[in-house]
């Protein structure tokens, strides 16, 4: 991993921190909660959130790179479709390091806690797999999530560049990372809710699987229970696709201009 990618994670860590009171509201609409009645309380789990970003997207890219490597064998570029495929397991493989971290920001919410004690609280009552409940969630979110910004949102910017040249990169990136952004959210939603009412319910007196969430979910509110918070969630998404998306190009084109630099 270059300097580069360790800048971009930098920036996406303050960018997630800044976003929390969006995650904050999507989890409270979700779970039918109130929301918080104080600054501090819409701030709750940033520290899990701002503290897992640089391990999580790290993961990701290496999990990637892996993966068209072997594809590849350093031989020749990757047609649209794998690079799209590379993200999406590399997005499911994050999902062991994403889901303790949005189970412990969900029960954190819950509970008042600070990340220790919430942990601490979760292992206590269920044992440390607990962690772990709504990982099967977590993972198909996760997949279809990294292949829009790892794989969609550059494919789409570089087909509205050569379609419309006239438009310049920062309009193209900014549609690009939108129509990424809004089909990751509009795709993943009604996962990301099922496993934020699996991981809010520990015990599983409501819900026993993330299919059991899904269901019990539409068959009490429609369609529309499904997608409850959906709009603050695809904000925060395309900011997130536009943003981490135009570090990383400016990361790939610095990189590349050295090694141009040094054959020379």
């Amino acid at each position: 991993m270059t300097d580069d990618d360790d800048g971009a994670e930098t920036d996406g860590t303050a960018i997630e921190s800044r976003a929390v009171p969006l995650i904050t509201f999507k989890i409270c609409v979700q779970d039918s909660r109130a929301l918080p009645r104080s600054i501090a309380g819409w701030y709750r789990g940033v520290f899990a959130n701002a503290a897992s970003l640089a391990p999580i997207t790290a993961a990701q890219v290496a999990v990637n790179g892996a993966i068209e490597r072997v594809i590849t064998n350093g031989e020749r570029g990757m047609s649209d479709a794998e690079q799209i495929g590379c993200a999406m397991a590399a997005g499911a493989v994050s999902s062991a390091l994403y889901s303790p971290v949005d189970l412990t920001v969900i029960q954190q919410q819950k509970m008042g806690l600070g990340p220790g004690g919430t942990v601490a609280a979760v292992v206590k009552q269920g044992g440390l797999a607990k962690m772990w409940r709504g990982t099967v969630s977590c993972a198909a979110r996760e997949s279809i999530y990294t292949a829009g910004y790892l794989g969609l949102g550059p494919v789409l910017t570089n087909k509205i560049k050569e379609a419309q040249p006239n438009l310049g990169d920062f309009a193209s990136s900014v549609l690009g990372a939108s129509l990424a952004g809004t089909f990751a959210a509009a795709v993943t939603h009604p996962i990301d809710t099922s496993k934020t009412l699996m991981q809010s319910d520990l015990s599983g007196s409501k819900f026993t699987s993330a299919t059991h969430a899904l269901s019990e979910t539409y068959k009490t509110g429609g369609i529309r229970a499904l997608y409850k918070g959906g709009f603050a969630r695809t904000v925060r998404i395309c900011g997130a696709f536009f943003i981490v998306g135009n570090i990383r190009e400016y990361a790939v084109n610095y990189k590349n201009a050295n090694l141009t630099a040094d054959e020379t």
